[in-house]
């Protein structure tokens, strides 16, 4: 079964609204073994969106429209696919009732005549109630084609795709798919397919693909089958055979599990506890540690020490390594992450200290150059990064690669004790 997307805005074309719509139904797809092999934005021209639509059809057994149900005249994608599917536009008496509900003792009791168009749909199709918002989405079908359309803020369309779209293109494709996503960190994507390379020259069904992401790179394994026992066994000894191959790299093979998740568990499972000491991140290590749940049961405390002056203070860095390696240094990280963890009494600390930028550089320390340090159990470990992109990007890249050293010396420790 193959797949178009179809994004319907004008607002996308200027760049005003980032497309994150399109990354999600693009990766749904991919767990549902679903080919996509076409992606379009559109604005909002009724002309351009009917060739648009048209084409789709003529190519793809399903087009996915997002966007253009609201109440006004530029909301033009049902209109525009009823007509190219030769169907008409009927008002649809459950979401007239759902729109006077949504009015009925709120904010804007008065309700505007436009606000009716978002209770029209295509006729014939499955009207998707939008318990998030008033437009409603649809299923349009004709000729063994399908139109889903969709409302574009993501926590409409987000919700109702898990709801009702994705079991619809479960049952339409006829098959069982079941994906498997390891997560590795500490190794670029380049390195990771070389490592796997001839498992994807010769993947047909299970299928693998690598993605990269910051400071992470994804491998999903996905199979197709008449069962999920049959799914099943055609996924697991591919995922065993790719989970040899990356050993020390991977960090989980669970899908919505994150990184900062499994460090969590593991000093959970320990009985011990961490703490940060940021400089050019500022809190962010931190916060990535406060997204998951329970975590007041590890996380000590977080030092955000930017001046030189509070790195002594608080964490007891030497004025003399300042003066001498500069607060740029391995030397200052390492002193920061062993002062963290004296002051905090955690067993795991980490230190960081860079030149985000976009100022500050030197020809020695450029923009860009961290150094992160990690103290576990009376060892410390400081590496050197020269990162690049701009003050936020660095940040980021610093954040993801500490997290990277926490969870390196936890499964180094780890392999130490077997």
């Amino acid at each position: 079964m193959i797949v178009e997307l179809i994004s319907v805005g004008t607002e996308l074309l200027m760049g005003n609204i980032v497309n994150t719509n399109a990354q999600y139904l693009a990766e749904q797809c991919a767990g549902l073994g679903i080919s996509m092999y076409t992606q379009v934005v559109i604005g909002d021209n009724p002309e351009r969106l009917a060739d648009t639509v048209r084409t789709a059809l003529l190519r793809s057994d399903v087009i996915m429209l997002t966007g253009g149900l609201g109440p006004t005249e530029d909301d033009l994608t049902k209109a525009t696919v009823a007509e190219a599917m030769g169907k008409k536009i009927v008002r649809d008496a459950r979401s007239v009732e759902r729109i006077k509900q949504y009015f009925e003792g709120g904010i804007y009791r008065a309700i505007t005549e436009n606000n009716w168009k978002q209770a029209d749909v295509i006729e014939g199709s499955l009207v998707l109630d939008n318990n998030n918002g008033l437009a409603p989405g649809m299923i349009a079908e004709k000729d063994g084609k399908a139109a889903i359309l969709l409302p574009g803020p993501p926590h409409e369309m987000i919700p109702m795709f898990e709801e009702f779209v994705k079991p619809y293109l479960k049952e339409k494709s006829g098959r069982v798919i079941r994906s498997v996503m390891m997560k590795c960190c500490g190794i670029g994507e380049s390195q990771t397919e070389t490592m796997i390379l001839d498992i994807i020259d010769r993947q047909e069904n299970p299928t693998v693909a690598t993605y990269a992401k910051t400071g992470e790179v994804h491998v999903r394994v996905t199979a197709g089958a008449g069962s999920e026992k049959e799914a099943e066994r055609l996924l697991d000894p591919v995922v065993a055979q790719i989970r040899e191959r990356l050993g020390e790299y991977l960090f989980t093979c669970e899908e919505k599990k994150t990184l900062e998740e499994v460090i969590a568990e593991q000093l959970l499972k320990r009985g011990e506890t961490i703490v940060t000491a940021e400089s050019c991140t500022g809190g962010m290590i931190a916060a990535r540690l406060v997204n998951v749940p329970g975590i007041s049961g590890v996380f000590k405390e977080g030092f955000i020490t930017y001046a030189n002056e509070a790195k002594c203070k608080e964490l007891g860095v030497r004025e003399k390594t300042i003066r001498q390696f500069g607060v740029v240094s391995s030397e200052v990280v390492t002193e920061m992450a062993e002062g963290a963890a004296r002051r905090a009494g955690a067993d795991l600390a980490l230190s960081v200290s860079g030149i985000a930028g976009p100022d500050g550089g030197t020809e020695e320390k450029p923009v860009g150059l961290v150094y992160i340090g990690c103290y576990y159990h009376g060892t410390t470990v400081a590496r050197r990064y020269l990162f690049k992109g701009n003050r936020q990007k660095v940040r980021e890249q610093t954040t993801q690669y500490a997290l990277t050293a926490a969870w390196r010396m936890l499964n180094d420790s780890l392999d130490r004790s077997e």
